[in-house]
């Protein structure tokens, strides 16, 4: 079935074009706010609750950071950055070590260990949904061209949004 024979995509009187618009971006949030990995990601990691393990782990993918950078780039609060990485290095996921060009910080990197656990983890992240790899080829693919256009338009691509009614 595709978007154009779904029963919520029709338009009754006096529907307006952000009624349907809200009706869409509804179920387009509800969809995504659905899919939520941190389950599987707590089961398969074994880095107990929370997300902050897993936020410092992909912070760190691109590179050693300073705890503070660290704090930063995860979100999180620095006292709970240097408790997340102290359980961290306890686990082998990551080492600390001094910053050649600034003694008074401390680099955080990961570790061959951390490597393939952020490797898993983003390989989670990115896997869709099962409800959408259960969609048949051409509705992806018209999914795809429309979430395409959204994504011009909201660049500013696709020339100015045209008004609403």
């Amino acid at each position: 079935m595709s978007a154009h024979d779904h029963p919520s995509a029709a338009t009754g009187p006096g529907t307006t074009a952000d009624d349907l618009a809200g009706s869409v971006w509804a179920l387009m949030s509800a969809f995504v706010r659905g899919f939520d990995p941190t389950e599987e990601l707590r089961r398969t990691l074994a880095l107990g609750r929370g997300s902050g393990r897993v936020k410092a782990l992909l912070a760190l993918a691109d590179g050693p950071l300073s705890l503070a950078r660290l704090a930063q780039a995860a979100s999180l609060d620095p006292p709970y950055t240097t408790l997340i990485v102290n359980e961290l290095q306890a686990l082998g996921l990551v080492s600390r070590a001094d910053d050649e060009g600034d003694r008074r910080r401390k680099l955080v990197t990961l570790t061959g260990p951390g490597r393939e656990a952020v490797g898993t983890a983003q390989g989670i992240i990115a896997r869709p949904p099962a409800a959408l790899r259960a969609l048949p080829a051409e509705d992806l693919t018209e999914l795809r061209g429309i979430l395409e256009r959204l994504e011009n338009l909201h660049q500013g691509i696709g020339g100015p949004v045209p008004p609403t009614d």
